[in-house]
């Protein structure tokens, strides 16, 4: 009978002893929890931190143009969801269909996903009136540029008649639509090329066949720099 007392005792003190353990495991996990809790808010300070920053540092003398965002659906046929590498130009296009809106612009590169006709697209569509729609993030490729889609954003410009002449509203908005992104890019006026300057295709058009007018267009942009 007394080794069957002290059996039971030896056992309540192993009890005893594995409570105390579980109480330690208990309160280092907590501390663990707490610790994890703790790091991942001063990693979100220093994220949001770096953010300001950098948008601190984009914000140069010109303010932001009115943008009507409607950013196109990601598809393989107009917005593919490629980061862009870097941004290296801004590359000035024209539609080619004119009287056509910007909305209607926007709106066919949206559809291709369904019509499978082509790959095209644009960051932004200037339209006759000068309003400008984005269509797609800065930060993604857009089908535009061919070799140059990588580290280039791409400008589309309505256009009213087949001379390919931007309105006095559609030139005033790219051009400070250009500058803007310049400035916010780092770049120069020496940076801003032509759909026509990376594979002769005669785009934009008015601004191909009249080479001083391109000179002026690109003479405007840095004046705003």
């Amino acid at each position: 009978m007394a080794y069957k007392r002290n059996q039971g005792r030896r056992v309540k003190r192993l009890s005893k002893r594995d409570k105390d353990n579980l109480k330690k495991f208990v309160l280092i996990l907590i501390l663990i929890v707490i610790a994890f809790f703790a790091g991942a808010l001063v990693a979100k300070t220093v994220v949001e931190k770096r953010y300001q920053e950098q948008e601190t540092q984009k914000t140069g003398s010109l303010e932001d143009p009115e943008i009507d965002v409607d950013l196109l659906d990601v598809n393989e046929y107009s917005r593919p969801g490629i980061a862009l590498e870097k941004v290296n130009g801004i590359v000035i296009h024209y539609t080619a269909n004119p009287g056509a809106s910007a909305k209607d612009n926007r709106d066919y590169f949206n559809n291709l996903q369904y019509t499978h006709k082509t790959k095209a697209s644009s960051h932004f569509i200037v339209g006759i009136d000068g309003e400008i729609v984005q269509c797609i993030p800065t930060a993604e490729i857009s089908y535009a540029s061919n070799d140059r889609n990588s580290d280039t954003i791409a400008i589309e410009c309505c256009i009213p008649d087949e001379s390919g002449a931007f309105t006095e509203a559609t030139y005033d908005s790219v051009i400070y639509l250009t500058a803007w992104l310049c400035e916010k890019f780092s770049l120069d006026s020496k940076d801003v090329i032509r759909h026509y300057d990376i594979t002769g295709k005669m785009c934009p058009k008015y601004y191909v066949k009249h080479e001083d007018k391109w000179k002026k267009f690109k003479k405007d942009v840095q004046n705003l720099l």
